[in-house]
């Protein structure tokens, strides 16, 4: 074993992140210092750009700057406040009406902008003078926003189920796409179950019952939004086409809705969001790069298959190397974003659990999912943030109210880690997977 490249690899990375050098330059030299260990400075630079280009060069990455347009577009278009209304039809006479749609509307509309830090700010921002006006303590209402926003990333249309089907040798994206779906809104329902229950005891208001005329209402404006996902994965399901070209379907109907339906997009406004969106493609597109090149290092320092003899060395049942796994990755969460999570671990973790029968679309969502709670958790969830942000909320009052939440993740984790039926049953069932 190579201990002196692994310790280069891992070492130099942590230390460029320490020193605050952004995680696509850190990616990047680390795996370049650990080449330079075999190989003369200049060959090293050639294996790092080449397995760089080599990495982007995959039709399938074009998905995301066209989802990451669409989502743009939808970000600015009106779409948040009609998926509010929605939502309050569907959960308003719960316990804590305006806590259950906070929820939904983030489990919709982070699942048509692709983006949690996006929902948790456009939801946020409009739920957060609601739930003060009727009483809510602005701590818990916080909570609520950043635990619940990143469940669009499981619900498809999924940037990161793309991402990890790109370094995961091919999985089916419309799998994991499906594969989503039950898991998404049990992480939905989890919050949902903590959120009543806190509500009932703290004996917030219920939400006027609506009337038959104003569900109608609400449900043919926000209809046309939710329309999309019914036309991506309708397409995807059906063979019209794949997911890349749904990408692209996405933008133009994403673009008629904002531009000539709603009419909140104007046509000056295009070049500042496609502008947004290059920036963030960029962004995306630079890590995905880098990784390819951190994947070559790993592999010629043959830490893949170190970590698996570590890991089976403590136990070769499934469900015990599932349970390591998950607390790696959660600790792993609270330090690093997930795309650059997903690109780095699933090269390490994948062949790991082929080996011991675990299927990969399971075993995508179950990454998918402990990353996602990462988002919400200090020091560096982005998802944490941008919820105190537009609560206007300090961190440390907002920490203590999300423990009951984070313990509803976990367990709903778990459900996903250990039941494998709740990720690959739509799959088996409308793909025949």
């Amino acid at each position: 074993m190579e201990w002196h490249l692994i310790l280069t690899l891992f070492g130099t990375f942590a230390v460029l992140l320490t020193l605050g050098i952004p995680v696509s330059f850190a990616i990047g030299l680390s795996s370049l210092a650990t080449i330079m260990m075999s190989l003369p400075l200049e060959p090293a630079i050639a294996v790092v750009a080449q397995r760089m280009a080599a990495g982007l060069d995959n039709f399938a990455l074009l998905a995301i700057p066209f989802f990451i347009l669409a989502g743009n577009i939808m970000n600015q278009g009106g779409i948040a406040l009609r998926l509010i209304n929605f939502a309050k039809v569907l959960g308003g006479r719960l316990p804590g009406s305006l806590a259950h749609v906070n929820v939904l509307a983030n489990m919709m509309f982070g699942s048509i902008s692709g983006s949690a830090v996006a929902s948790a700010a456009a939801v946020g921002g409009t739920m957060a003078p609601l739930q003060k006006k009727d009483g809510y303590d602005e701590s818990f209402s916080a909570a609520v926003n950043i635990t619940s926003c990143p469940t669009g990333l499981l619900i498809p249309p999924s940037n990161t189920l793309i991402v990890f089907s790109l370094v995961s040798g091919g999985t089916s994206i419309a799998a994991l796409f499906l594969a989503g779906y039950l898991p998404g809104i049990l992480m939905g329902l989890s919050l949902m179950i903590v959120a009543g229950i806190i509500a009932k005891r703290r004996g917030y208001p219920l939400a006027p019952r609506p009337t038959l005329a104003a569900v109608w209402d609400t449900f043919i404006k926000a209809a046309p939004s939710l329309l999309l996902i019914v036309v991506i994965m309708g397409g995807i399901i059906g063979g019209i086409f794949t997911a890349t070209e749904a990408s692209a379907i996405a933008v133009v109907y994403t673009l008629v809705l904002a531009v000539g339906f709603y009419r909140e997009v104007r046509v000056r406004d295009l070049p500042k969001i496609v502008l947004e969106s290059a920036v963030t493609t960029s962004i995306v597109l630079l890590l995905v790069g880098a990784s390819m090149g951190m994947s070559w290092a790993m592999a010629n320092a043959d830490i893949p298959y170190m970590i698996a003899d570590a890991l089976l060395a403590v136990s070769e049942n499934p469900l015990i190397i599932l349970l390591i796994i998950n607390v790696i990755l959660l600790i792993v969460g609270i330090f690093m974003d997930m795309t650059p999570a997903v690109l780095i671990f699933t090269p390490i973790f994948l062949p790991i659990v082929l080996d011991l029968g675990v299927d990969p679309v399971h075993f995508g969502i179950m990454m998918t999912f402990n990353l996602a709670i990462g988002l919400c958790t200090p020091p560096v969830g982005s998802a944490l943030f941008v919820g105190c942000s537009v609560a206007n909320i300090s961190i440390d009052k907002v920490i203590k109210p999300l423990l009951p939440f984070y313990a509803a993740l976990f367990l709903a984790l778990l459900a996903v880690t250990f039941i494998p039926q709740i990720s690959l049953l739509l799959p088996q069932l409308i793909l025949g997977y």
